[in-house]
C-alpha cells in the first residue's frame, strides 16, 4: 500500500497493544468511578447518569473541535464513556425493572442499529477513517452504546448467570484471547474483530472493577471506590506518558 492511500491522520489513535491496555483500565475505571458517585455517594444511579452524559457532551466535544488527536483529550472522552455507559446500564436494568438479560438485548440492538446506520451514511465503520466531525459523531455514539452494553453484559454474567467476578472475569478474558486468534489465524475482517474486541473489553473491566470494589460477602475484595479509581486513572496517565501514541491514518473511501 502507498502513501498515496491515505489523506489525513484519524482522530482516534493506532490499534495496539497499549491501546488495548489503556482501553481495558479505562473500562475498569468506568465501573468503579460510576459505581463511586451513584452508591458510596449514594447520588443514585439516574442522577449519576445525568453527571457523566453532561462530562462525556462535553468531552465529545472537546474531541471534535481538536484539530488532531490528542491523547489526553481522547482517553478522557472514552473514560466519560464508560462512566455514563456504568450508570445508564445500570439504571435500566436495576430501576427500570428490565433486568440484565433484558438491558443486555436492547443495548445489542441499539448498538448493531447504530453500526448500520453509521456504515449505510458513510460507508464504512473502520475505526481508521474516523477524521471528520460526522465520522467522530457515530463513532463516539457507537463506542457509548457498546460501552453501556458491555456493563450489562457484564452484570448478567457475574449475578444473573451465577458466574461470580473472578468466572465472569476469566470468561471473557477467554473470549478476547478468541478474538485475538482470529485476528492472527484467520481472514475474519478487522473491522469486526476490533468492534468485537472493543465492546469485550467492557464486560471484562465491569466484572473486574465489581470484583476490586464489591463486599468480601459478595466476592469481592472490598476495595475503596476511591482508592481503586485514582489508582487506575494514575496507571492510564502513566501509560499515555510513558508509551506516547500516535494517530491512526486514516484512507482515501476509494
Amino acid at each position: 500500500m502507498t502513501n498515496n492511500s491515505y489523506h489525513s491522520l484519524s482522530k482516534v489513535p493506532q490499534v495496539t497493544l497499549i491501546f488495548w491496555i489503556i482501553k481495558i483500565a479505562a473500562t475498569t475505571l468506568g465501573e468503579t468511578a460510576g459505581d463511586a458517585v451513584s452508591m458510596s455517594m449514594q447520588l443514585g444511579y439516574l442522577l449519576g447518569t445525568v453527571i457523566f452524559a453532561a462530562i462525556f457532551f462535553i468531552a465529545v466535544a472537546a474531541q471534535i473541535r481538536a484539530k488532531q488527536f490528542h491523547p489526553f483529550v481522547y482517553w478522557l472522552t472514552i473514560i466519560a464513556t464508560t462512566t455514563v455507559g456504568t450508570t445508564l446500564a445500570d439504571f435500566a436494568d436495576r430501576s427500570l425493572g428490565i433486568g440484565y438479560a433484558g438491558g443486555s438485548a436492547l443495548l445489542l440492538a441499539l448498538l448493531l442499529a447504530m453500526l448500520a446506520v453509521w456504515y449505510k451514511t458513510l460507508g464504512s465503520v473502520a475505526v481508521d477513517d474516523v477524521s471528520t466531525p460526522p465520522q467522530e459523531m457515530f463513532y463516539w455514539i457507537t463506542i457509548m452504546f457498546s460501552q453501556t452494553l458491555g456493563t450489562a453484559l457484564g452484570d448478567w454474567t457475574a449475578d444473573t448467570a451465577g458466574l461470580g467476578y473472578a468466572g465472569g472475569a476469566m470468561l471473557f478474558g477467554a473470549l478476547l484471547l478468541a478474538v485475538i486468534a482470529a485476528y492472527l489465524w484467520s481472514k475474519v475482517p478487522h473491522v469486526l474483530l476490533f468492534w468485537l474486541a472493543f465492546i469485550l473489553t467492557r464486560p471484562l473491566g465491569a466484572v473486574v472493577g465489581d470484583l476490586l470494589d464489591k463486599p468480601l460477602s459478595s466476592g469481592g475484595f472490598a476495595l475503596s471506590r476511591y482508592a481503586a479509581s485514582l489508582a487506575l486513572l494514575a496507571f492510564m496517565i502513566a501509560c499515555i506518558l510513558l508509551f506516547p501514541q500516535r494517530a491512526g491514518q486514516a484512507k482515501n473511501p476509494a
